[in-house]
């Protein structure tokens, strides 16, 4: 089969973007709930071309880890479904009136969200983002241009396929939802390449998919970036609560961007808190300075690069700090920007770190896996963005729009 060439597919995608800026709540709605139950009844057939993107992995030599976060089962198809019934429940944000004031000329202006038009993303091995990318985006009134990963080509075509019946069935444009057949490098260099059609790229991947990004996208883009997340133990904790916030931040999903990367400690506990960190993560390689060797004799001699790592695996580094001033400088020094965490009962030192430290969130007494779009209250999130223009921290249907000014007059001129 001959790849449908890039700038046909974007335009596409464009034309469809047309369309869908104007569709109503109720049509949009209806795109997203017939995507839903169209998923679960097609089910097999996704499976299907799941299991032979699962086959070409395995003897590819792909890590079991990556895989797992390629395959599909009927639960997954059903979390899917689910996610796309949760956004369609959503308020939408597309005609909210963001604010508005009268001139003493008279002249009466708003400002109004309107979609972004084409949301291009490209992905790394998770089928799951076709669909949740792509009912973000229809709901938000943009249309869909999505690229992912050669390893999960079937099954992203599969979902693709079944999303674009469904827009149809509702009365919408197919190529709402647009991907992209060709998963060759050039072809996704050229992704990055349409600024005559694409609004808003945004990545899902790791380091080298955000240097792809950074050396040749010639669209706007918001990075969804590395999070290596800090959790400081301050003075003044309560070191039974910051057990159970590390334990959680670091080891219940450690393969995720907001999971805990890092553990600063304040130097007056220490040589209490870290003897249970020794055990509480016994199963965490840990990497630490000379003061954090010293309380946890197994853990190695961490480097510069160890304490500005995202490992995105079971290990973490430790820093041993004398002040609050050293804690949030070596967060701020090491940390990516994601998501910070302080432990802390002193109202003050909690203030501080919370408004000096520079992170798109930032957390007291709480784990940093809290910052996600539907435990935000989003309902779902397409990313989350380390940038600081437009979008900041987690991605949900209101960072999918932008703003438009409407001025009424009555005959006003300059």
């Amino acid at each position: 089969m001959t790849a449908t060439p890039i700038p046909e597919l974007a335009k596409r995608a464009k034309l469809a973007s047309r369309v869908l800026a104007i569709a109503s709540t109720a049509k949009k709605n209806e795109a997203l709930l017939g995507a839903a139950n169209l998923l679960e009844e097609r089910s097999a057939e996704i499976l299907a071309a799941n299991a032979l993107d699962i086959e070409s992995a395995k003897e590819a030599g792909i890590p079991d880890g990556l895989i797992d976060r390629l395959r599909l089962d009927e639960g997954r198809v059903t979390a899917m479904a689910n996610g796309l019934r949760q956004v369609a429940g959503l308020p939408d944000p597309v005609g909210e009136v963001i604010d508005g004031w009268v001139r003493p000329n008279g002249l009466r202006i708003s400002r109004v969200r309107v979609p972004l038009g084409v949301v291009a993303i490209i992905y790394e091995s998770r089928p799951n983002v076709t669909s949740d990318a792509a009912g973000l985006c229809l709901k938000a009134g943009n249309a869909a241009f999505l690229r992912g990963s050669s390893t999960a080509i079937n099954s992203n075509m599969a979902i693709a396929a079944v999303m674009r019946e469904a827009v149809a069935q509702a009365g919408l444009p197919q190529d709402s939802i647009v991907l992209v057949d060709d998963v060759s490098r050039e072809a996704a260099v050229e992704f990055m390449q349409q600024p005559d059609y694409v609004d808003c790229l945004i990545p899902r991947g790791g380091p080298s998919l955000i240097r792809t990004i950074l050396d040749n996208a010639t669209v706007p883009y918001v990075i969804d970036g590395d999070g290596n997340c800090h959790v400081y133990v301050d003075a003044s904790a309560d070191l039974d609560m910051a057990e159970s916030i590390l334990v959680n931040a670091k080891t219940q999903r450690p393969s995720v961007c907001n999971a805990a990367e890092s553990l600063v400690v304040h130097s007056s506990i220490a040589d209490e808190f870290l003897p249970r960190v020794d055990k509480i993560l016994d199963n965490v390689e840990l990497v630490g300075d000379e003061r954090a060797r010293v309380s946890i004799p197994r853990a190695t001699e961490a480097t510069e690069e160890d304490f500005s790592t995202e490992f995105l695996d079971m290990k973490m580094s430790i820093k041993v700090v004398d002040s609050l001033d050293e804690a949030i400088d070596h967060v701020n020094e090491t940390g990516t920007g994601h998501s910070e965490s302080i432990i802390t009962e002193d109202y003050r030192a909690a203030e501080r770190f919370l408004s000096e430290v520079d992170a798109a969130a930032v957390l007291q007494n709480a784990s940093t896996r809290f910052v996600d779009g539907e435990e935000f209250g989003f309902g779902a999130e397409i990313g989350i963005s380390t940038q600081k223009l437009h979008a900041r921290g987690p991605m949900g249907l209101q960072q999918l729009t932008t703003a438009k000014y409407i001025v009424r007059g009555d005959g006003q001129t300059r």
